[in-house]
This record gives C-alpha cells, structure tokens and sequence, in this order.
C-alpha cells in the first residue's frame, strides 16, 4: 500500500512540474508562502485553499518532491495577518467534501501563557528549491486516512486480512469470557446513562431539528462574510490576550463588585422608577421619530448658515464690551431717575387705571369723534370740511409791519400811540409795558414809563392794563399752586380722593359750569 501509495504521489508531482516553474520564477511578488514538508500529498493540487480556524487565508500555489520521496506543498498566505508562521506552527491536510477535494487547514502557532516568549519565525531557505520560502519540515505536517482508504480494507486482499484480525480477537475473547463479562458488568451504569442520554435526545428532536435549521441560517452569512469573521478572530485574540496581560486587575475589580453592585441598586430602582414613567414619553416621541429626523437634518444647515451670524456676534461683542463700559455711568443715572420716578408712575398708573375704570377713554374718543363731526360736514356730494387753514404771506410769524398784511380797526388811534410812545415801529404802549413787565419791570415802573396817553383811551384800553397785572401776577399765584394744590371733587375722578373727608374739602376747586359738565362728560360721571 505504501508503494502505491507513492507511485501515485510521483505521478501526480510529475504532472505539474510547469506548475513548479512558474511557483519558482512568481516568488519575487512579496506573498508570504510556506514550503510545508508532507509524508504524502495524495490527491491534493493546487489551486486548494488554505485555512487558519477555519478562515481561508491563502491557496495551494505548487507542488514538489523533494530529494527523499516528501511531498512539498507550497502554501501562498494572501490575507494580511496571517505571515507570520512560527517553528511550532502546524498543517494537516483534510477533506474538503465527499467528492474527493482537500484543503490544508495550518495553525501558524501554538497557544502559550501570557507574557510567555513566541518561538521564532520559520527558517528561509536561502538556496535551492523553495528559494526564499519559510520551511515547514515534516515533523509539523500530518494527514487524515481517507475515506475510500478505509473503504478499501473490504476489497482483497485487505478484506481477508481484516478477517483473520477479527477471527483473532474473537478467539482471544473467547478464551477469556469471564473477563469480558466482567467488562460488560462494569460497563453496564454507562450503557444505562448513554441509554438516559440517548431518550432525551430522542425527546428534544425536533428542537435538535429547529437548532439545525437554524445554525444553517446562522452560518449562511457568516459564510459569506468570512473575512469579517476572521477579523472578529484575530480582535478577539487581541483582547483575550490584553485581558489575560490584566489578570490581577480584573480579580481585583471582580472582588469589588458585589460592594459596589449592593452601593448602585438604589440607583437601579430609581432608574426604573425613571423609566416606567419615560415609557408614556418614549412611546410619543417614537411616534414623532419621522418629524425629529427631519428637524435633526434640517439643524445642519441651520448651523453652518448661523456659523456667520455668531461670528459676527463675537466680534460685536467685544466692541460691545466697551460700550457697555462707558454706558455705565448713563445706566447709573437712569436707574436712579426710574427709582425717583417710582411714585410718578405709581400715580400714573392709578390715574390711567381710574380713567380706564370710568369709561375716560371711550368718552375721549367720543370727544374726538363728535369734534370732527362739528368740524366736517356732509351733503348729497359727499363730506366736506367747515373750517380750514390759510396760509399766504401773511400767515408766517413777523416782528416788523409788511405792506398789505396790516389789518387796524383804528389806524389815527396807533399813528397817536406811536407819537406817545416813541416807537417808530408801531409798538403801542401796552404791549411795551406787557414787554417790559415780562422782562422783569414792575407795573408801576411800567405805569410811571408809558403813562396814558389820554382819557379817551383809558377807559378802552383797561382790559390790557389789567391782563398786564394779571400776568405779573402769575408767577406769584403759580408758587401758590404748588403749596396748596388742586383737588378734583370725588364725583369728577372717582376714588382720586379719600372716601372719608368732609363734603367741604371735595369743593375746594370748582370750576365754571360748563367746564364741569365737559369734565363729567369726558370722565364718565354723568348721565
């Protein structure tokens, strides 16, 4: 069987050797390949994967027979990660399938203790076949007995043999039956546990089925996304190793936990006190998730579009700063003007609530309403305004006459004022006087400077002369006034005055009749 066994491999080998050359001559390409020494290489061909924990990494790139009848097997590892093959790394052909296809499965190292040094890498071979490939020498390599090799030992001559091997042990059991009772005796608690085993096996079938079916599901993508697989491996590995680095740390931290699990359970019971009562809220705001998307995508721009304006406003802020210091003082003094004028806008706000409260406003409006009613007037051709103003030239304001624009009932009477006065510009006596005694003259000093300039002008003009005393006595009756200031009746501004005072004090001011009747008209207070 060996010979045959080798023959096959020669052939085999012979029938590749273009394959051989062109593994030879491609080695310059940078791929890490592993000249893998194996006792046999039967039925094994190129172009076969390669695995690592079952991930294919790379593929059988060529084949060859070295100078004492191994089979070399060029392995070519293409996934990065996985170059770096140690002495005590390991590869073993196995079956691919039933139909006869084979794949190498290697291990490109053992597993070891943390901390623990890595055996060195594979050696180069320096020259000669395999030039510039890592050697894996056959002491690393081993291989499955095929299936048509075990199914052989029924043809002849090997079926015979197999029966003299049975005829053999059978004749050395029967010789001692006692013994191999024994064993059966002895066996029989394990029969009756695998027996045990066996029945709930056969009762959770159809879980056995479903679990199954539905790894087959599971391992459908993970097939397909193998290299995301491998990449899980290879972190795993990273962090297995990182963990095992930390060993004393993570004990350490496990005996703190159940102190510090025991501290966080009342933190626990209010968060799910919290969360039962976000559910009502979560639940909303899932219904609402279409809209906070929108608005969440909708922020973006809204940010880089207001990226200018807060750029803009920083820099106002600083010249701001400045202005805000030297308004300081302006602040200070109207914050001291809104404390002095606390009790004026106390009394305002009394005064406008009680002219509210007795219907003020709808009586000014009135007011204004019926005046412009007095004022336009209105026929079949439509509204038409009473009054209007003029304007010439002799409407503006002037300190001297201008032709045309003197309108005197008595014109001899001011050609006698102007010659009593002095006055060339036509000033009469009385608006002199009015001059002087607003610019400070007494009315007697007034009387003795611009006497009368006869009888029959002093009577007519009295009124004057005694509108001029009025008015100079007009600062004195103001100063009056502030001492002893006005008081409206309660019936003209209801709740102005005190409820409890005599009726006599209410009728300190009155006025005449028909500015009364106004006033109670315009406050409300009247029929």
């Amino acid at each position: 069987m060996k010979r045959i066994a080798a023959i096959v491999v020669i052939v085999a080998c012979a029938a590749v050797v273009a394959v051989l050359t062109v593994g030879a001559s491609g080695s310059d390409d940078g791929a890490y390949r592993v000249r893998a020494i194996f006792d046999s290489a039967f039925t094994v061909i190129p172009g076969e994967d390669v695995k690592v924990a079952g991930v294919k990494v790379g593929v059988v790139e060529a084949m060859d027979v070295t100078p004492d009848k191994k089979a070399a097997v060029v392995l070519r590892i293409d996934k990065p990660g996985f170059g770096d093959f140690r002495r005590d790394a390991s590869c073993i052909i196995r079956p691919q399938s039933l139909i006869g296809e084979k794949f190498v499965e290697c291990t490109p190292t053992q597993p070891r203790e943390p901390g623990e040094e890595p055996p060195p890498p594979l050696e180069v071979i320096e020259e000669g076949d395999g030039e510039g490939q890592r050697l894996l020498p056959v002491g690393n390599t081993k291989r499955n007995v095929d299936l048509d090799l075990i199914n052989n030992i029924m043809r002849l001559p090997e079926r015979q043999r197999f029966r003299i091997i049975l005829n053999e042990l059978g004749a050395g059991l029967a010789g001692r039956g006692e013994d191999l009772n024994e064993v059966i005796r002895r066996a029989n608690p394990a029969l009756i546990e695998l027996d045990k085993v066996l029945a709930i096996l056969a009762e959770q079938n159809r879980v056995l089925a479903d679990l199954a079916r539905d790894s087959a599901a599971v391992l459908e993508p993970l097939a397909e996304r193998r290299a995301d697989v491998a990449g899980f491996v290879e972190n795993a590995r990273d962090v297995s190793q990182a963990t095992a680095e930390r060993r004393g740390q993570l004990e350490a931290n496990f005996e703190r936990l159940p102190a510090f699990l025991e501290q966080l359970r009342p933190t626990l019971e209010r968060l799910g006190g919290l969360s039962d009562e976000m559910t009502p809220v979560m639940r909303d705001l899932g219904a609402q998730a279409d809209d906070v998307n929108r608005l969440v995508e909708a922020l973006g721009p809204l940010a880089e579009a207001s990226r200018p304006g807060f750029e803009a406003l920083g820099e106002a802020a600083v010249v701001g700063e400045e202005a805000m210091r030297d308004i300081r003082p302006i602040t200070r003094d109207v914050d001291t003007l809104a404390a002095s004028a606390a009790p004026l806008a106390a009394d305002l706000d009394a005064l406008l609530t009680s002219f509210r409260d007795t219907g003020g406003i709808e009586r000014l409006m009135d007011y204004f309403f019926f005046q412009m009613a007095a004022i336009n007037g209105f026929d079949a051709g439509g509204h038409y305004m009473r009054a209007h103003l003029l304007i010439n030239t002799c409407s503006t304001f002037a300190t001297q006459p201008f032709d045309g624009c003197l309108a005197r009932f008595n014109p001899g009477r001011v050609t006698a004022t102007r010659a009593a006065s002095g006055s060339d510009d036509g000033t009469s006596i009385y608006n002199q006087r009015m001059k002087a005694i607003l610019g400070g003259m007494s009315l007697e000093e007034a009387l003795r400077r611009w006497p009368e300039p006869g009888a029959e002008g002093t009577d007519a003009e009295r009124p004057e002369v005694e509108r001029i005393a009025v008015a100079a006595e007009e600062p004195e009756r103001r100063e009056s006034s502030r001492t002893a200031p006005l008081k409206l009746p309660a019936a003209v501004l209801p709740g102005g005055g005190d409820a409890d005072e005599p009726a006599a004090k209410e009728t300190e001011v009155r006025s005449e009749d028909a500015t009364g009747r106004l006033l109670d008209y315009l406050l409300g207070d009247g029929s």
